[in-house]
C-alpha cells in the first residue's frame, strides 16, 4: 500500500494511492495526518480502510507534500556506504570509519515534496545530490534491540539528502549544510512495510537530467537499518512518523573530478526499487 500527504486546495490531507489517483483517508479514519494514522491502532487495519475505494483526484497535477510533513525527528546517517566512504577518502577528506553510526538531525522545514522545487541558496554554488532510502517509524520505542527493530518500521520512502557542501564543511559538524530550506526532497509516498521484505537489498539510482550518477543497492550499507534504529533509540525515544534517512552510496558531485553540482533548471531524480521515483526541479532562491 502507498500512503501519501498532499495539498487539497490550501488544506493538508493524506490518503492512499488507487491506480493513477489518490483517495483521502483522513475523514474515513478520523486521523488528520498520516503520522497520526501511523501512530493509531487503525494502522494495522489499513487494508480495511482502503478496501473498495475509488480515486478522488488524479496523481497528475497533485501537489505532493513531504510524506511526513512535520516529523518530530529526521535522523540522517553519515557515510553509511563503503563505496561512498572510499570516494570521499579519494577526494582528499581523511576520516576513519567509526565503530558507531554517525548521525545528524534535519529540521522538517528543510523538506519538500515530490515534484516540488529544490532551492539552490544564494550563498552557495555547491548544491549536491544524495539519494537515500528513508525508513518511517511506526511504533514508539527507546533502547530498541536490533533484533526487534523491524517491528518498529511502518514503511519506506525515498529521501534526497541534498547538501550545501561548503556550508557542510564550515566546522567539524555538518548540519549547517544539511538544513537549508527547500533542500530535503522526501517522497513521493510511503510504501508500507508489508510490501517489502525486511532487509531486502533495493536498487537505488540517482539521475540528473536523465544521466545516472548513483547506482547501488541498500545491501551495501555499513550500518543496516536495524543497527541505525537501535543506535538512535538509545539516544532518544523514536516516535511514529519519525524518519531515518539511511545514507547515500558513491556518486555524489563533490567527490567527482571535476566536481559537479546542481543548478537552476536541472531535474534530479532518485529511484528505489519497490518504492518509486522522487523527482524534483532545481530553482534559484528568490
Amino acid at each position: 500500500m502507498k500512503l501519501l500527504s498532499y495539498l487539497d486546495g490550501t488544506r493538508e490531507d493524506w490518503g492512499v494511492v488507487v491506480g493513477e489517483g489518490v483517495a483521502s483517508l483522513s475523514g474515513r479514519t478520523g486521523c488528520a495526518t498520516l503520522a497520526e494514522f501511523i501512530a493509531s491502532e487503525g494502522f494495522s487495519r489499513r487494508a480495511q480502510w482502503a478496501q473498495g475505494l475509488q480515486a478522488e483526484r488524479p496523481l497528475a497535477g497533485l501537489h505532493f507534500l513531504p510524506v511526513i510533513p512535520r516529523p518530530e525527528k529526521i535522523v540522517c546517517a553519515v557515510r553509511n556506504y563503503m563505496d561512498h566512504h572510499q570516494e570521499v577518502l579519494a577526494a582528499g577528506m581523511h576520516r576513519e570509519l567509526s565503530e558507531e553510526p554517525p548521525i545528524f538531525l534535519r529540521v522538517w522545514r528543510s523538506q519538500v515534496g515530490h515534484l516540488q522545487p529544490v532551492v539552490k541558496p544564494r550563498v552557495s554554488d555547491t548544491l549536491d545530490w544524495e539519494g537515500e532510502l528513508a525508513v518511517i517509524i511506526g511504533r514508539p520505542g527507546r533502547d530498541i534491540p536490533a533484533e526487534r527493530a523491524w517491528e518498529h518500521v511502518a514503511g519506506y520512502s525515498i529521501y534526497n539528502d541534498v547538501s550545501v557542501r561548503e556550508w557542510q564543511f564550515h566546522a567539524k559538524q555538518i548540519a549547517s549544510g544539511k538544513n537549508f530550506e527547500g533542500t530535503g526532497p522526501f517522497g513521493p509516498w510511503m510504501v508500507t512495510a508489508d510490501e517489502i521484505e525486511p532487509g531486502r537489498p533495493l536498487r537505488l539510482q540517482t539521475r540528473l537530467n536523465g544521466e545516472v550518477l548513483q547506482d547501488s543497492h541498500t545491501g551495501h550499507m555499513i550500518f543496516p537499518v536495524p543497527r541505525l534504529i537501535a543506535y538512535a533509540s538509545t539516544i532518544f525515544t523514536l516516535m511514529p512518523g519519525d524518519v531515518i534517512a539511511t545514507g547515500t552510496p558513491a556518486g555524489v558531485g563533490w567527490s567527482r573530478k571535476p566536481q559537479r553540482f546542481m543548478k537552476p533548471g536541472d531535474v534530479v531524480e532518485v529511484e528505489i526499487e519497490g518504492i518509486g521515483v522522487l523527482r524534483n526541479p532545481v530553482v534559484a532562491q528568490s
